[in-house]
């Protein structure tokens, strides 16, 4: 395989909504460009990019699918990604490490929620835009309309290259306005006779194309001196002012194609191979430090891998970006993130299953290894004299969550082992082992992305396992002062335990003054602070211990044994078993025995005391809310607000944004347990969310009645 230089690399991100037809025509390009004899299809189950056995399970693409070839003297690399929003991460993946989009559109839909969403990922990125309006052969094919859309929602940055002259059952002409011809199949025929632009579409075809040639201009001062000078350019000038027109994102051309007839699947691949850019061409991406690092061969070596997976028969599969530099085969490096050697003892070009060795890749080039020693999704492999480390993917916050567990108790071990080589394999899904919550919590995108997960653990690796609802994680806290004493006192012969703690508990918040004198049933308590400690909980706030005793009643020796006794409870709390936080505790007074006190007394004097004093305190539970934020088409605003408003949740406010409507709430984590099922039956599909973690928040006091209630008859049941 030839050595391909920086400036010859092409990688793009094949995009585009689920059932857009990414897979077919990424099998009819590895079709054209010889690196497979004969086409599959996802109905057969035999495509190159589907391979997975989830993936013909389902009949949908579940993982991002690197797909390589070689054409007009350019590397080509693909990166196929699944189209549903459930799998999301394939697609930031991608988009990050490619310098351009293929954007499919279906022509019987238009533009979908998974379109919307995946161009909005290429916006933040900066990336250019390629549309593709595919499936015009289909018999509900409207071109018209998903042009229509197109530019409604992206207004005239969408330039025509292509057009039909007809969609539907009737497709076999298309207009190709740049290279002024016709392609015109005969029923059949795997190749298109090129044609002069018959008469009835010309005025059409001389309108499309002034567009163009202006939009081609415009993005080139020389150009837009020449297209004065002369009123037109030539087709590699064009080319040029497109080019220049797509990095600048002023320019998202429009093609067409039927990708299961391979109509115009040549066509867009030729144009691709001219026009799209190369690394060498886009901004220079930023190490941790802030760095730029250019693509240039010269440069240090330095690899980020921005994907892994286990593939039958194979193993562990770590694909790669080269960044900086060139690697060859045999290469030591270093990895940057956990500070070992690697040795690459292969490297690879790739298409789905298919794979071909290489002895060189230069900046900019996509490959893989197997079977890394100690190598991550995420990590930066450098030579010895690089000190590059990336970490510029974001993937979004988590939308649907579960607790698993193994039916089989002792089949547990080996889920958690699943997990984790699963979560390397997809970074979006979130695993936690809740020690609060005592639940194993899988978080993914939606309840499609949870149920893929659950399918690959009990088909590959044969552990049945279940989903339950997960639990909240709430938080105690208490909204008065209250005082208690305990005392606690043990006698069983020998020694005997004895130890009494006095304590005031108050609510807390940052800064606030500590009381001379409480008062509770007509009497005073002064308080004299000898020594106060501030203690930050892991799961928030904080428990502010302060030391008060006068005259010795209690040994400075006993308190970190009372505090001890604070904390357990801290831990669980009094009312549920949940977290407390926020609480300032004022040991005034105890009593010890000379023999009998010990610190185990003191701790359980110390925590029963705090107990009872939190049940006197106007204990409240608290609830995690999510600022949530909704994406619908506007003839749904009114069925979102009400289910919202049935979740409890608060309409923060909304806006307009490209056709769409923005809806804006605080919502309770316990009311969003179903929620991305229920927008997707409330709007066909059509909605999508984002939440994220706001604030603690007092329940309400029929919800807390209900926990209360629900957590004495657990008790009891466990009594």
């Amino acid at each position: 395989m030839k050595v391909y230089q920086t400036s010859e690399i092409k990688n793009i991100a094949l995009l585009g909504s689920a059932g857009s037809g990414k897979t077919t025509l990424a099998e009819a390009m590895l079709f054209e460009s010889g690196v497979i004899k004969r086409r599959g299809s996802v109905e057969n189950q035999n495509t190159v990019s589907d391979y997975f056995p989830v993936e013909k399970e389902y009949g949908y693409s579940v993982f991002s699918s690197v797909l390589s070839y070689e054409w007009k003297d350019k590397m080509m690399n693909f990166i196929d990604c699944p189209g549903s929003d459930d799998f999301i991460g394939g697609v930031i993946s991608a988009l990050n490490v490619t310098d351009m989009g293929l954007m499919l559109i279906d022509a019987t839909s238009g533009v979908e929620v998974g379109t919307m969403n995946q161009f909005r990922y290429a916006e933040e990125l900066n990336k250019p835009i390629l549309f593709l309006i595919n499936q015009l052969d289909h018999e509900k094919a409207d071109y018209d309309n998903t042009l229509n859309g197109l530019k409604e929602m992206y207004g005239n940055k969408v330039t025509v290259v292509q057009y039909p002259t007809s969609s539907g059952t009737s497709f076999d002409a298309v207009v190709d306005v740049l290279k002024q011809k016709m392609y015109k199949w005969k029923p059949g025929a795997t190749a298109p006779e090129v044609l002069e632009i018959p008469a009835e579409e010309k005025d059409k075809a001389d309108e499309y194309f002034q567009i163009l040639l202006e939009a081609a201009a415009e993005n080139d001062e020389g150009l837009m001196e020449k297209f004065f000078d002369q009123g037109t350019l030539t087709e590699e000038e064009m080319r040029e002012g497109i080019h220049k027109g797509m990095l600048s994102r002023s320019i998202f051309p429009v093609f067409v194609a039927s990708g299961e007839k391979n109509m115009c699947v040549h066509r867009v691949m030729n144009f691709l191979s001219m026009v799209a850019p190369s690394p060498a061409d886009m901004p220079a991406p930023v190490n941790v430090k802030g760095d730029e690092v250019k693509p240039e061969s010269s440069g240090s070596t330095s690899l980020f891998f921005f994907k892994t997976t286990v593939e039958p028969h194979i193993g562990e599969v770590s694909y790669f970006k080269v960044m900086s530099g060139k690697v060859t085969e045999g290469d030591d490096l270093v990895n940057a993130n956990r500070n070992s050697k690697e040795r690459l003892s292969q490297i690879q070009i790739v298409a789905g299953q298919i794979r071909n060795k290489a002895e060189v890749l230069n900046a900019g080039s996509i490959g893989a290894a197997v079977k890394l020693k100690d190598v991550r999704t995420g990590d930066t492999l450098n030579s010895k004299d690089s000190e590059n480390k990336f970490d510029f993917i974001k993937y979004p916050n988590p939308r649907y969550r579960r607790a698993i567990r193994a039916v089989s108790e002792s089949n547990t071990e080996k889920m958690s082992e699943a997990l984790s080589r699963m979560r390397e394999e997809d970074p979006t899904w979130v695993i936690e082992v809740s020690k609060e919550l005592k639940q194993t919590i899988v978080s993914g995108q939606g309840e499609f992305h949870l149920k893929t997960l659950k399918w690959r653990i009990e088909n590959n690796d044969k552990i049945e396992i279940e989903f339950i609802e997960p639990k909240i994680p709430y938080r105690e806290t208490i909204t008065k002062a209250a005082r208690a004493d305990y005392r606690h006192k043990k006698q069983s012969g020998g020694a005997g335990q004895f130890g009494e703690v006095h304590m005031i508990v108050e609510p807390y918040t940052e800064g606030m003054p500590i009381p001379e004198v409480f008062r509770f049933g007509g009497q005073e308590y002064k308080i004299s602070v000898r020594d106060t400690q501030e203690i930050p909980l892991e799961w928030g706030g904080k428990l502010v211990f302060i030391n008060s005793i006068v005259g010795g009643a209690i040994d400075s020796r006993f308190l970190p044994a009372i505090q001890k006794g604070l904390m357990q409870r801290m831990e669980q709390g009094p009312l549920t078993g949940s977290y407390a936080r926020d609480v300032r505790v004022i040991v005034y007074d105890g009593k010890m025995h000379p023999v009998d006190s010990n610190e185990i007394s003191f701790m359980l004097a110390g925590r029963n005391a705090f107990s009872m004093a939190f049940k006197e305190a106007g204990p409240k539970i608290l609830e995690p809310i999510y600022d949530v934020v909704v994406s619908i088409p506007a003839e749904f605003m009114g069925d979102i607000m009400s289910d919202l408003q049935s979740r409890r949740g608060m309409i923060m406010g909304m806006e307009s944004e490209k056709g769409f409507e923005k809806l804006k709430a605080r919502v309770p984590l316990k009311e969003m347990s179903n929620y991305s099922t229920s927008l997707s039956s409330i709007t066909g599909g059509r909605g999508s969310f984002n939440m994220t973690f706001a604030s603690y928040e007092l329940v309400p006091s029929d919800v807390q009645d209900k926990l209360l209630k629900e957590y004495e008859a657990q008790k009891k049941d466990e009594d």
